[in-house]
């Protein structure tokens, strides 16, 4: 029996050192013991830590390389590294913008690889990994990083009238902010928010039916994000109903009264045109009725002709010579008068030849 006893000692105690073993093996390799959250949510132009404490294995006794990379969502894509600490040095990669602002927080061979994340923008959003090499552990730890933009400031206000009785529907909503974006209303004044009133957290409405003066006071709505937080504030009224038939009778006497006043100003256009067109009448009859200017002669021919009787002048007396020809063949002697000249008479006779007619520069032609 002392043989059997022994055999199965000696199997306990084999097995016993293996676990041991396998023990000591799995808790000397490389492990990285940050325990922070695996998603990181920053607001926009913030400066974020990406943690990456780590423990060597007994049996670790290469060359240290820790290695920070930019995981790609596509499979297919390559990752792309952008620190790593080997050989004692410290590298960059990428994008120059990228590479100022990142930097090791402490010394990576004593055991911290974390990164400082400083300014990080919109498009800094994805998962980050972080690689400790030591040969012949290794060790990695994946972070997410999620930059996002706060609520600005919203704006309140009040849809429809605030009138007793009536659906009052206040609003609130930040022109700024990353999704997801909620909303809350809580009153500040004047008790609690009705039992009534209805809140849509996703567009930020407070809806309170059947209005009354019991729910007047300040109402605080408040725009919230995984980042940050911002406030408006409302003060609430009840008026009275407005009359709402006195609204429309006189919104229908003030435009019959635009309306009789443009008929006016078109009835005014109208007799100034008529004004125009009369004086325009007048004045052309007052030309056709205005003697035309007398002519003057145009030759000493047409001045013998009035000479002899063909026109006449006014306030000149002629004496025809074609009438008194007859009796110049009578008489002999006639005495002839011919006009005035100066204001004198030249008597001529049937012997002698006629006095030759002389240019009266008065009436313009010869007598």
């Amino acid at each position: 029996m002392e043989p059997v006893v022994t055999g199965v000692t000696m199997k306990v105690a084999v097995l016993f050192l293996v676990t041991i073993q396998l023990r000591t093996d799995v808790t000397g390799a490389m492990e990285i013991t940050s325990s922070g959250p695996q998603t990181i949510r920053k607001p926009q132009w913030d400066t974020v830590n990406l943690g990456c404490t780590y423990t060597p294995g007994s049996g670790d006794t290469g060359e240290l390389d820790i290695e920070w990379s930019n995981l790609s969502p596509d499979m297919t894509q390559k990752d792309k590294l952008i620190l790593s600490y080997t050989g004692g040095q410290t590298h960059h990669y990428g994008d120059a913008s990228l590479s100022k602002r990142l930097r090791f927080i402490g010394d990576p061979k004593q055991g911290d690889a974390s990164i400082s994340f400083s300014d990080v923008r919109l498009s800094d959003t994805a998962t980050y990994q972080c690689k400790v090499k030591k040969a012949p552990g290794v060790d990695m730890r994946k972070v997410t990083l999620v930059v996002m933009v706060p609520p600005s400031v919203p704006k309140c206000w009040v849809e429809g009238g605030e009138e007793k009785g009536g659906t009052v529907s206040l609003r609130c909503k930040s022109s700024e902010g990353s999704n997801p974006l909620t909303y809350v209303w809580t009153r500040e004044t004047g008790g609690a928010i009705p039992s009534t009133a209805t809140i849509n957290p996703q567009d930020g409405e407070l809806l309170i039916r059947n209005h009354t003066d019991s729910n007047a006071g300040t109402y605080m709505c408040e725009a919230e994000n995984a980042v940050g937080k911002a406030q408006c504030k409302y003060e609430l009224h009840a008026y009275n109903p407005t009359n709402k038939v006195g609204v429309i009778v006189g919104a229908v006497i003030g435009a019959i009264l635009l309306l009789l006043l443009l008929l006016f100003l078109i009835w005014l256009l109208i007799c100034c045109c008529h004004k125009r067109r009369y004086e325009k009448e007048v004045e052309n009859e007052i030309r056709e009725d205005a003697p035309a200017p007398e002519s003057r002669p145009s030759s000493r021919a047409s001045s013998l002709r009035s000479v002899l009787g063909y026109r006449t002048h006014p306030g000149v007396q002629y004496s025809s010579v074609m009438n008194n020809l007859p009796s110049i063949r009578e008489s002999g002697r006639s005495s002839i008068y011919t006009g005035r000249n100066n204001g004198t008479s030249q008597p001529t006779t049937a012997g002698d030849k006629p006095a030759p007619l002389q240019y009266d520069h008065q009436y313009g032609y010869p007598v």
